[in-house]
Parts: C-alpha cells; structure tokens; sequence
C-alpha cells in the first residue's frame, strides 16, 4: 500500500530537516512524497539553496504522513493563517503527525501539541510548554500518533523511527545500512551539557523573533 508523505516547505527552511527525513522515506519502496508551499514557485532554504515544492496548499492530497521542518522561516508561519489551517486539515487526515526541530511550533500554533509529549531543537525546548505541549528532552519523542524530532539532525533519526512504525524495524534498518548511517562525530559538542566553552552562534531563529509567541497561544 503506497504511504503518502506531505513536507511543508517555505522560504528559510532548514535544509538539513528537510532532506534527512526526506532520504530516509525515499528508501521507502511504497512511498509517495510531496513538497507543499502556497505556490509552486522556487522556494530558497536558510543556506540559499532552492528547490521547486511539487504541490500547493489547495491542490495537493490529502497525506498519510504529514512532516513540518522547521528553520528561519518557521517564524512568520506562526501567525499564517492559511499555513495553520492547512496544517490542521493534514493533520486530521494523516496516520502520523510529525516535525524536525522547531517545526513543532507549527504544530503548537496549530493547536496539535495541548497536552501532548513534544520534543525540538535545544534552544527552543522551553517554548513547547507555551503551547501547551510536554516537553520531552529526547532526540526524537513520539506520543500516539504525533512524532517530533530535535534538532536538525535528529531528523534522520526520526525518520528512521517512522519508518519503523510505519514497516517494521527491519525496514527501518536496511535503510540505515544502505545510509551508512553510523555517526561518529569528531567532536563531542552537540548538545548543551557537552561542555565545551563554545557557544551556538549559528541558529538564525532566536527566541526574541518568537516572543511574539505570546499573541499566537492566545489566538489558537
């Protein structure tokens, strides 16, 4: 039975939460994915790369899995109200529900979070209880049907859990195999508590561009 998978692209996404996941479910012989945006236009991620959505909002199918990245531009998207109501009708339909990094604010916009385990990128974890979600220090937390991602990277890893859920782990597996996905990274300095002195000065999001968050809990 094909799977149909929905990604929301926009302008200022993060490339990386977009195609890691987007490499695993490609592995994924049954697998029917699209790239919604409200036109289908070039849209330009964070790193300026661009690439063309295959749908749009109103014309695309209703999908299977729905997946928000999350990235820069996942700030105006908050208060978007065809963005939010698009969201809400995919995720009334799908099996799974599911974000990368601060995607899940999307999903908090949306009203899909109000008491439910969530996890995102570090520097935005406190921002989930806003929406009234339950953050979860966890690189990828799955709660039902709803499936978050931290950040960035830990799409891949979160990928590989839906494809698990959705197939089996043994799927799940042959993909990673086929991936070489063993990471070994050269530096212990991805997480908060790895105490290396250094600071992250690289996420283009900041939590004062989102302390608007305030007006948009209170208009869902």
């Amino acid at each position: 039975m094909t799977i149909t998978v929905g990604f929301l692209v926009f302008p200022g996404i993060q490339l990386l939460d977009l195609a890691g996941p987007y490499e695993i479910f490609s592995g994924l012989p049954d697998g029917d994915i699209h790239l919604f945006w409200k036109t289908r236009e070039p849209v330009a991620c964070s790193a300026g790369m661009r690439f063309y959505p295959t749908t749009t909002l109103g014309d695309g199918p209703l999908v299977d899995v729905l997946c928000i990245p999350g990235g820069v531009g996942i700030n105006p998207l908050l208060c978007d109200e065809e963005v939010r109501g698009w969201v809400q009708r995919q995720a009334l339909a799908a099996q799974f529900v599911t974000s990368v990094c601060t995607g899940a604010l999307l999903l908090g916009a949306a009203g899909l979070l109000a008491g439910r385990r969530a996890t995102t990128h570090w520097r935005y974890h406190d921002l989930l209880a806003e929406f009234g979600a339950i953050p979860v220090k966890e690189r990828v937390v799955r709660d039902g049907n709803l499936i978050t991602g931290g950040g960035v990277t830990a799409g891949i890893d979160f990928g590989l859990v839906l494809v698990a859920a959705l197939r089996g782990q043994a799927a799940a597996e042959e993909i990673q195999l086929a991936l070489e996905y063993a990471p070994e990274p050269p530096f212990q300095a991805g997480r908060p508590e790895d105490d290396t002195g250094v600071t992250d000065q690289t996420v283009g999001l900041s939590a004062e561009m989102l302390i608007g968050h305030g007006r948009i809990t209170s208009a869902v």
